[in-house]
């Protein structure tokens, strides 16, 4: 799936998950509406993504500065060679890794200033760019169309329990030009519209990105030098 494609809401093959699809109520509605502009209001969130891999997945656990549009974490290969683990901080333009032969659980506050290697985030062909485009535009700076999200295809699948918090599990709306597409990118979103996980399947892997926030106290992302935050 391009980067392109994740513009507002998100849409992807949701064929497992939930089940149960009915139409929105208007709380359900109001919920999802406000629910990337919940992300935009804390600043940042602590975020699990779990990427899949024909030659084995990633996990790369981190922070995300949805007001500067900036995410760094550490990588960890799964079911594969350490060979891609280490550093990451990303923009919606740029990608920055630090490899490391013994990667961090967790990454430090500081960034190390040296040993980084740059290069620009791809727009289609990488399914962890695509994730990391997708993780970046998990927050707005205004709410959703309430109204428009029901029309436009968005519904609700069940209800689930995320990290002790009881949740709804909903879908966002059609993407328009996509034909025969639904809107089945799973949101998993609290009572007060927090958002919990994200799931949506990227181009042509068999398994579902998952994209799980922490409730743990957001820690502000420091940029690499030369990296400028958008304010």
């Amino acid at each position: 799936m391009a980067v392109a494609a994740v513009a507002v809401f998100l849409v992807a093959d949701g064929s497992s998950g939930p089940s149960g699809r009915r139409a929105l109520t208007l709380d359900e509605a109001n919920r999802l509406a406000i629910t990337r502009f919940r992300n935009y209001q804390a600043h940042g969130r602590t975020v699990t993504l779990t990427v899949p891999g024909t030659a084995g997945g990633l996990v790369v656990t981190g922070s995300l500065d949805f007001q500067g549009k900036l995410g760094y974490g550490v990588v960890h290969g799964t079911g594969r060679d350490t060979s891609s683990d280490g550093l990451i901080q990303w923009t919606a333009a740029s990608v920055f890794v630090h490899p490391m032969a013994h990667a961090p659980a967790h990454a430090p506050a500081s960034p190390p200033r040296s040993g980084w290697y740059g290069r620009p985030l791809q727009s289609s062909g990488s399914t962890l760019d695509s994730v990391l485009a997708i993780a970046l535009n998990l927050g707005s700076d205004r709410p959703d169309n309430a109204e428009l999200l029901p029309q436009n295809g968005a519904a609700w699948w069940g209800q689930d329990e995320v990290a002790g918090h009881r949740v709804d599990v909903m879908t966002g709306p059609y993407s328009h030009g996509r034909s025969g597409t639904a809107g089945t990118v799973r949101y998993w979103v609290g009572e007060d519209g927090t958002m919990y996980r994200v799931r949506v399947g990227v181009g042509s892997e068999t398994q579902p990105v998952v994209i799980d926030f922490g409730t743990q106290k957001y820690v502000p992302v420091k940029p690499l030098p030369g990296v400028a935050p958008r304010r």
